[in-house]
């Protein structure tokens, strides 16, 4: 912006809550921001771009054109929507400000034929118009898409940053902070949301107990745990991502990398599976882990898939029970 040689096309690439939205507003605010030095937050234009009343300013997603009843089915961006929003929207020129800025969330999720029916906008942009597009999934991107932007990555915030930002928020202890830092890995806005969301953290640890357990549990019992799993894509994925982030702090503390640790408050038991596994059981199931994410990413069957995954758990019986009891006593 200072050279005057603005892109028609960003791609912002970060994982979730990184701030890829807020730096895009924050753009758009700073394209159609009416002071000398913008964005100033103030005028008229900035704060209707941050309450989304901007008609320049247009937001697109799974859910976008959808009734509310199909918002809940939508599973990506229809080339429909491409057409309407983004395709028609980009022929006409801004109604109030410089630029038309059109924001596609999570643009992974959009179809092949949305990919193409964007991909001929970006070939010949119209001046007055700026895309951008926010991916945490950059590899689900057509590679003629990603070549024709500019590409921003968002890397996470260090932990001591995100531990500063927390302590500004009143009532909460600094065992909190210090947590909430290590578990948001590097995410400010996700961090900031957990603060808000007092569920999370018991959710959390029942989640955890849960998953503690089965490693002790017969076959039986574990295949009839499949039931309390989450049965759709995203509830699957987060529990996925939670049990691995458990997984690497066993795999940190069988090296006695204390100080790296995510889950503080679960340190006792953490370090008597450390105690218990191998590394070959931790990376063989780390491994399976990571696969099962994959199969998920192409809509494989979620109940299958968790069945060979409670095949593929480390199980240990009496031994496991003891130290747990031991480490339960010693806390």
């Amino acid at each position: 912006m200072e050279r005057g040689t603005l892109a028609h096309a960003y791609l912002f690439v970060g994982p979730e809550h990184i701030g890829k939205m807020t730096l895009a507003l924050e753009l758009a605010s700073a394209l159609n921001c009416e002071q000398a030095s913008p964005p100033c937050k103030l005028c008229r234009v900035c704060q209707r771009i941050e309450e989304g009343k901007h008609p320049d300013v247009i937001v697109i997603d799974k859910n976008s054109g959808r009734d509310a009843k199909d918002r809940k089915k939508a599973t990506e961006i229809g080339i429909d929507t491409i057409k309407e929003m983004l395709q028609r929207g980009a022929s006409l020129p801004p109604y109030e400000g410089r630029y038309k800025v059109f924001i596609i969330d999570n643009a992974e999720l959009m179809s092949n034929e949305a990919s193409n029916c964007l991909l001929k906008t970006l070939e010949e942009p119209p001046q007055h118009i700026v895309i951008l597009l926010l991916t945490s999934e950059e590899k689900a991107l057509l590679q003629t898409i990603v070549s024709r932007c500019q590409r921003f990555e968002l890397k996470p915030v260090p932990t001591g940053e995100i531990e500063k930002r927390l302590t500004q928020v009143e009532g909460l202890d600094q065992g909190t902070v210090k947590l909430l830092a290590r578990l948001s890995g590097g995410c400010l806005g996700w961090a900031l949301t957990a603060v808000n969301d007092t569920g999370y953290l018991q959710s959390r640890e029942q989640r955890l107990c849960e998953f503690s357990s089965l490693l002790t549990k017969n076959w039986d019992d574990r295949l009839s745990y499949i039931a309390q799993l989450p049965s759709d894509r995203g509830g699957a994925e987060q529990t996925i991502k939670l049990w691995l982030s458990w997984c690497r702090d066993v795999m940190l503390l069988k090296y006695n990398c204390d100080d790296a640790v995510t889950h503080l408050d679960k340190l006792n038991e953490t370090r008597t599976w450390a105690n218990m596994l191998t590394v070959l059981e931790i990376k063989d199931f780390i491994d399976s882990l990571n696969k099962m994410l994959v199969y998920i990413s192409f809509n494989a069957n979620l109940h299958l898939l968790f069945e060979v995954l409670m095949l593929d758990m480390p199980r240990k019986e009496r031994r496991a029970d003891y130290a747990l009891n031991s480490a339960a006593t010693d806390r």
